[in-house]
């Protein structure tokens, strides 16, 4: 059983983004009309706890750090750049206050995407642009965060629109990103870091996917000998990532082959798919399209995948056609493009499972914690 919950955000323009943070306590929104709000949960409900300008342009993601770093997130923008936020403790009875600690300006064109690193690479984040690079930068000392040095440079030579770390800890530092050119050869590609020549390098690329493609998301890995990713364009496709070791000439660890199978391929949707989201043990995954509906889909041990709930915008349920039977679902009522509201689903008693909000193309976004 899913609530369906709406929060009254109060931007003034269409709202891009939803984040939360690792705890699932805490909430940012970012919008069209350059703000971002901090949402903090008290006794059950939303309340805003901080709201500010933070870019000139239309602010397209806003992400989490883990909070082993302190409260920080980073938000990228239209104006090409990324900024980097910390939030201080209140002093003498006042309220918490969110400063900016870093400003990065390299690229020359729309940064679309930011994510950090996990934890185990250090505070790290990864931004993509719309002129096809991918940087990634790094906070060399935690207890100063004014200082963030670009450390590679990864130029794809196409479109960017989305990326995603793999989460794993027992693989090299690897990046997938997806385009929303239609005129690339392949939409998806995998970069994977090299620690003996400190560079990053293309080790796949996926061509099975009808561009545009809006997200991608690599699964949390609990146990599995390999990756699940997912990847939202006119379809939700999953896809079996599975890293396969090998020698080169000298005896030396060479860069790591995969080998990708596809595993799902959904067009229940009927329209494009924006946004995409695992839950924690990487079993369930969330979509979200221009149909105004966000769809779950789950696995069974033969990695047999099929809808078990849609989640429908007006709040009302809907069994899937080819869910479990007893799973139904519900979804916060989307609000005009130019409104301001974001809606909170969950399980049972808890509300915080998953967000959807209208977008710039009046779709949902679903994301888990």
């Amino acid at each position: 059983m899913y609530l369906a919950k709406t929060i009254p955000t109060e931007h003034k323009d269409v709202i891009h983004d939803v984040a939360y943070d690792y705890h699932g306590k805490r909430m940012a929104t970012s919008s069209c009309d350059q703000l971002v709000k901090i949402w903090d949960l008290v006794n059950g409900e939303w309340r805003c706890s901080a709201s500010w300008k933070c870019h000139t342009g239309v602010i397209w993601r806003v992400a989490w750090a883990h909070p082993e770093f302190g409260q920080v997130i980073a938000t990228c923008s239209y104006d090409r750049t990324t900024a980097i936020w910390e939030e201080l403790p209140p002093e003498d009875g006042q309220e918490c206050k969110w400063v900016k600690r870093g400003n990065l300006v390299d690229s020359r064109s729309s940064i679309v995407d930011v994510k950090f690193a996990p934890k185990h690479l250090g505070l790290k984040l990864a931004t993509c642009s719309a002129d096809g690079n991918i940087r990634i930068y790094e906070a060399p000392d935690i207890m100063n965060l004014s200082q963030w040095t670009l450390q590679h440079e990864i130029v794809s030579k196409i479109s960017l629109s989305c990326l995603t770390w793999n989460q794993s800890r027992f693989l090299p530092p690897t990046i997938a990103a997806g385009s929303d050119s239609p005129n690339a050869t392949a939409s998806v590609h995998i970069y994977e870091y090299n620690e003996n020549a400190r560079t990053w390098s293309r080790a796949e690329s996926i061509g099975a996917i009808t561009p545009p493609v809006r997200d991608v998301a690599f699964s949390p890995n609990l146990g599995r000998s390999y990756d699940m990713l997912a990847v939202a364009s006119r379809e939700v496709t999953i896809l079996q990532v599975k890293p396969l070791p090998r020698k080169d000439s000298s005896g030396q660890a060479g860069s790591t082959k995969y080998e990708i199978r596809n595993v799902a391929q959904f067009s229940d949707h009927q329209s494009q798919v924006w946004r995409l989201s695992w839950n924690i043990t990487g079993t369930i995954l969330a979509s979200s399209g221009d149909d105004g509906f966000v769809r779950l889909w789950k696995g069974n041990y033969l990695d047999h995948w099929k809808c078990i709930a849609t989640l429908r915008s007006d709040g009302s349920d809907e069994q899937s056609q080819s869910g479990a039977a007893g799973a139904s679902g519900g979804a916060s009522g989307l609000a005009s493009s130019a409104g301001g509201g974001v809606g909170s689903v969950g399980s049972g008693k808890d509300q915080r499972g998953l967000s959807s909000y209208p977008t710039g193309r009046s779709s949902f976004a679903p994301i888990w914690h």
